[in-house]
């Protein structure tokens, strides 16, 4: 059974003469170019440890295929600002599964990409539960809460500006699920 056990977050801005250089460039920046990914769907696995990306990073093998929810974008429009960024909803029972989001945008600031992947997110998980109508942002925390639901939210996002004409630029944010 492939169920993940660990899950981390990256980033990544690439540029390039091409739509795919900038890609590659991008998965570069976010240190998952050595690596065969497949895109996946949105489902946190129950019990999936939340690890930081050098963590993660060292329990891959270059060539390995990789499960990954990837947010991509990609532009070569002078001065066009692209944004991806990746949500998750984590729920306070590790028994069940949470939720990940992508998003990908013209025009959004990081944070504000990052925030609509977050809400996102969180209300995937909410709608599972039957409970849309009790999420809402906890300031203090700076996250979103569901009665006692939801152990976590975050988000991790990538913005940039197309600089040069005849360039092409790549943002990508993924949630890489280890095996």
């Amino acid at each position: 059974m492939l169920l993940p056990k660990k899950i981390f977050f990256t980033r990544g801005i690439g540029r390039g003469e091409t739509q795919l250089q900038s890609f590659e460039n991008a998965l570069r920046d976010a240190d998952i170019a050595a690596y065969n990914l497949v895109s996946v769907s949105s489902i946190l696995p129950p019990y999936a440890e939340i690890v930081d990306k050098s963590e993660g990073i060292k329990l891959l093998s270059y060539g390995q295929i990789l499960f990954t929810v990837l947010a991509r974008n990609s532009s070569n429009e002078l001065n066009r600002m692209i944004s991806s960024a990746i949500g998750v909803a984590v729920p306070s029972d590790r028994s069940k599964w949470g939720y990940l989001s992508e998003h990908h945008t013209f025009g959004q600031t990081e944070n504000d990409s990052g925030h609509f992947a977050e809400k996102l997110a969180a209300e995937m998980l909410a709608s599972t539960m039957g409970l849309d109508d009790h999420l809402r942002w906890e300031e203090k925390k700076n996250e979103y809460v569901l009665d006692d639901k939801i152990l976590t939210t975050k988000n991790i996002a990538a913005t940039t500006v197309v600089l040069k004409p005849d360039e092409w630029a790549t943002v990508i944010a993924a949630a890489v699920l280890v095996v």
